[in-house]
């Protein structure tokens, strides 16, 4: 199986009980995030998918969840890193309209039902902490 790293950022209004969610072409709700190029850090593909996706400049902060898929059917065994991240700056925009068909704040009770991945829900993640460290 080709082993396949996601990275994913976990953007949300804790105090509003809001996390950022984009919906990809064909339906499919996530957090903004994708696939870890050839050479990148974890922390630059979540950076750089966060601002393909949403045109949004974000600061990943620590994981937050660790999520291990195995998508038989594609012979991929996918690993999803969750970091918790700061809009620095931009503004929400759909940048690649073949990928994304919308991007909203949705808040943590639907987002749990569109995502039921974690756990303690969206909740837990914003509670959860995991340091991250880039070494050499």
């Amino acid at each position: 199986m080709k082993r396949v790293d996601v990275a994913y950022a976990f953007i949300c209004k804790e105090e509003e009980g809001l996390v950022l969610l984009v919906n990809n072409v064909g339906g499919r709700w996530s957090l903004p995030g994708g696939e870890v190029e050839k050479g990148e850090t974890l922390k630059q593909a979540v950076v750089r998918e966060a601002k393909e996706e949403t045109g949004l400049t974000i600061e990943a902060g620590n994981i937050v969840a660790v999520n291990e898929v195995f998508f038989h059917e594609k012979g991929h065994h996918a690993l999803f890193f969750t970091f918790e991240a700061t809009i620095t700056g931009g503004e929400i925009a759909i940048q690649y309209e073949d990928e994304i068909s919308e991007i909203k704040w949705v808040d943590f009770e639907k987002a749990n039902k569109l995502l039921p991945f974690h756990p303690g829900g969206m909740e837990s993640l914003v509670k959860s902490n995991a340091s991250y460290m880039i070494d050499g």
